[in-house]
């Protein structure tokens, strides 16, 4: 193959024939240095020679980016490789392999140090937004409520919201959520507000256990920091609750009740005591639930998923009497769901002038009600969404909707009475009326 010294102009002006699928152009200066041309593409500066008896070509580079001198320095290095036994081909792979580890090595680097440098606060989006699927309403807005910063003005009342309790912990890096440091949090919030940091306790607990089965949090969560006999017993136990309504209290807490404007409200309390529900099951009732030709309502529960009790007569002629303005069948203000009315409650306690009954007070209320009647204590777990103990209910009956309906309109019936409330089921909804006692 006829060769030339390389210069400027003729690697410039070095063209591919068209009728051709490539041309070379071969350097009389340094041995096996080539340009190779085609004639679509760019030309670029080759290496050619003769390895254990086999011809071996690779590209060194394009002449915008290689002078000559450096090309034919190139070329006699790789010569020199050949002259010595070695392969140039296996030795620029295994540059390139190094390159690359190289490369993959500070890109995991990289990721480590990001991934340390997460904190609890953005891993706890991450969970929030995966898991509030699988939630009610007031299970997301409890993670929300408690995470929070606060410094916002009080959607009642006056002044700002104060941060929750598990704010603080929002800016640790995850990789630092020690256990020592969960203990340390428990301790403080337990001085101030023990109720909601218990609550917030079995969150991060929840959230951890999350992180644990998660290939990118799982390296930087050992074991759960939270779920530690220090923070257990730092955060106590709670109280025993026993605030409940007793049956010579009825007529005036229903009176009392009856006052409240909001009818959503009025509606919702009186329910809570006729049904025996959890607070944010009823609260979640949409109006998809409630089955108004057959009287039932499915009731989304933490047990069983979903349970259906009757929709009693009474009951139905409350929901009945309510405007349709969204989804929720107890509405709040715009489409959302009515937020819990505790105050409203404490209001009506006090009006009737009975000891302070929690919106819980209410369902614990249904089933000490009930044992006036001697219901089987089966049909009352079964409205209320509990499982009897075999002791309680030699055989766990799954009663059927008509025969819980039996038992459940006994039940309202005999409340109303007492309360000296006079219904008339085939009143037109909205025509309830409180009769003295």
């Amino acid at each position: 193959m006829a060769k030339v010294a390389f210069t400027a102009g003729r690697v410039n002006g070095f063209k591919c024939p068209p009728d051709k699928a490539q041309a070379f152009l071969w350097d009389s200066t340094a041995k096996g240095l080539g340009l190779r041309a085609t004639p679509a593409g760019k030309p670029s500066y080759v290496f050619q020679a003769v390895y254990q008896e086999k011809t071996i070509r690779l590209t060194i580079g394009s002449p915008d980016v290689w002078t000559i001198p450096l090309a034919q320095e190139k070329a006699r290095e790789l010569q020199r490789l050949i002259d010595e036994g070695k392969d140039p081909r296996s030795l620029k792979a295994d540059a390139l392999a190094q390159t690359e580890a190289r490369a993959a090595k500070t890109a995991a680097q990289a990721q480590q140090e990001s991934a340390q440098a997460l904190t609890v606060s953005e891993a706890w989006q991450v969970y929030i937004a995966d898991r509030k699927s699988h939630w009610g309403a007031l299970h997301l807005a409890d993670h929300i409520r408690l995470s929070a910063a606060g410094g916002v003005p009080r959607k009642r009342g006056e002044g700002l919201t104060i941060a929750g309790p598990l704010h603080s912990l929002m800016a640790v890096r995850l990789v630092d959520l020690s256990a020592s440091k969960v203990t340390a949090w428990a301790e403080h919030e337990a001085k101030t507000r023990p109720t909601p940091a218990r609550l917030s306790w079995r969150l991060l607990r929840a959230f951890l256990t999350w992180c644990s089965e998660q290939d990118e949090y799982a390296p930087l969560v050992a074991g759960n920091a939270a779920k530690t006999r220090k923070t257990r017993e730092a955060l106590g136990k709670p109280g025993t609750k026993k605030d409940a309504l007793q049956r010579e209290q009825l007529p005036a807490w229903f009176a009392a009740v009856r006052q409240i404007g909001n009818p959503a409200i009025c509606a919702y309390l009186q329910a809570m005591l006729l049904t025996g529900a959890r607070p944010g099951e009823l609260l979640e009732l949409r109006w998809e639930d409630v089955n108004m030709a057959w009287r039932g309502m499915t009731i989304h529960d933490k047990v069983e998923g979903e349970r259906v009790i009757p929709l009693t007569s009474y009951v139905y002629h409350l929901i009945a009497a309510l405007p349709k303005r969204g989804e929720w069948v107890f509405a709040g203000a715009g489409d959302h769901a009515l937020t819990r009315p505790a105050k409203n409650l404490a209001t009506a306690c006090e009006v009737a002038g009975v000891d302070h009954v929690s919106l819980h007070g209410l369902r614990r209320s249904f089933k000490s009600l009930t044992e006036w009647l001697e219901v089987p204590v089966g049909v009352v777990a079964q409205l209320m969404g509990h499982k009897p103990s075999a002791t309680a209910e030699k055989h766990y009956t799954v009663r059927p909707l008509d025969l819980l309906r039996v038992h459940h309109e006994r039940i309202e019936a005999w409340i109303l009475e007492q309360a000296g409330v006079t219904f008339d089921a085939k009143a037109e909804p909205g025509k309830l009326r409180v009769v003295a006692g």
